[in-house]
């Protein structure tokens, strides 16, 4: 278990938190910059006890929901519980330096990685994987995730378990894809603005679904965020970039508009700064409520100077150097 192919990464979804529920597109990609593994508790080692044995309690707490659906014959992952009830009574735990609630999949990785260790004739991952088996690993990792957050599309995982850039093109394909670095200059980047508070990732998607029931919000979803979410991705994934950051635009005053909610007040006035000064573009990354914000910008240097001056450093997650 200490192997380094079960290290998993922390995901960044660039496009689709929430209208990916509704069907749209979906773009997601690994970042390495947080990771999680599992480890046992071990007395010769340097490790956080407290957190280690609040992760082995909660492992415990995730292995009987997955132990019911068992015996319900509802478990759709063929798993081997005896060995992970064993390991769990030696002290296995969740080693991660993802924070939880910040919205990098700190639950996709734990789920990838448990699947990893006690899947029985486990699908691999592999670069030949097909669509068949990316929607059985999708469906797998939604009903594990879904004891974390009462809904989950399976997503966080599949990327924390396929460690490579996917595309949710529609309801029936999933494919690895690669983000062209043509008309990628040196400025442009993508980065991550903290919020420095925690989000709680089921109140604020079960808050969205029961909004979803109104119909004038579920057609701004299906007319509105959906399509622009989809050219957003089409461009990106072409190199448009000019066309993507006109998209991301629209998308940013959107979420801003629908899911103030979602975003802590602090935020919002740099949402609205980015939004005026043209400098950056910020939307929501993962469920919002607090943790990371997603942050584009053509002038990072410039960017990075500006939310120096006011206190806050920013995390790249994708420049060009």
């Amino acid at each position: 278990m200490q192997d380094k192919k079960d290290i998993y990464y922390s995901k960044v979804m660039l496009f689709g938190e929430y209208s990916i529920i509704m069907g749209s597109m979906g773009l997601t990609i690994p970042y390495s910059h947080f990771n999680g593994e599992l480890r046992f508790i071990n007395n010769d080692s340097y490790t956080n006890l407290n957190f280690a044995k609040h992760s082995n309690l909660q492992l415990k707490e995730l292995a009987g929901y997955l132990f019911e659906l068992n015996e319900k014959n509802q478990l759709k992952a063929q798993l081997d519980t005896q060995s992970l009830w064993k390991d769990l009574e030696k002290g296995l735990y969740f080693e991660s330096s993802i924070p939880e609630g910040y919205g990098l999949g700190s639950s996709g990785a734990l789920v990838a990685s448990l699947y990893n260790q006690y899947a029985i004739d486990k699908i691999e991952a592999h670069a030949t994987i097909s669509d068949e088996e990316l929607f059985e690993l999708k469906a797998i990792f939604a009903q594990i995730e879904s004891f974390y957050h009462g809904t989950s599309s399976g997503i966080d995982p599949l990327i924390c378990y396929l460690k490579h850039p996917i595309v949710l093109e529609n309801a029936q394909h999933i494919s690895s894809v690669g983000i062209p670095r043509r008309d990628i200059l040196n400025e442009d980047a993508i980065f991550l603005l903290d919020a420095e508070t925690t989000g709680k990732t089921a109140p604020l998607v079960k808050r969205f679904m029961d909004k979803t029931q109104d119909n004038s919000f579920k057609e701004k979803i299906d007319n509105e965020l959906t399509p622009t979410t989809n050219k957003c991705i089409h461009h990106l994934l072409n190199g448009n970039l000019d066309c993507m950051f006109h998209h991301l635009n629209v998308l940013s005053k959107f979420q801003l508009e629908h899911f103030s909610e979602m975003i802590p007040t602090n935020i919002q006035s740099y949402w609205r700064k980015g939004l005026d000064n043209q400098l950056y573009t910020l939307k929501l990354c993962g469920s919002g409520g607090g943790g990371f914000f997603l942050g584009f910008t053509r002038n990072y240097s410039q960017t990075k100077a500006f939310f120096l001056n006011q206190g806050k450093e920013i995390i790249p997650v994708y420049q060009e150097v």
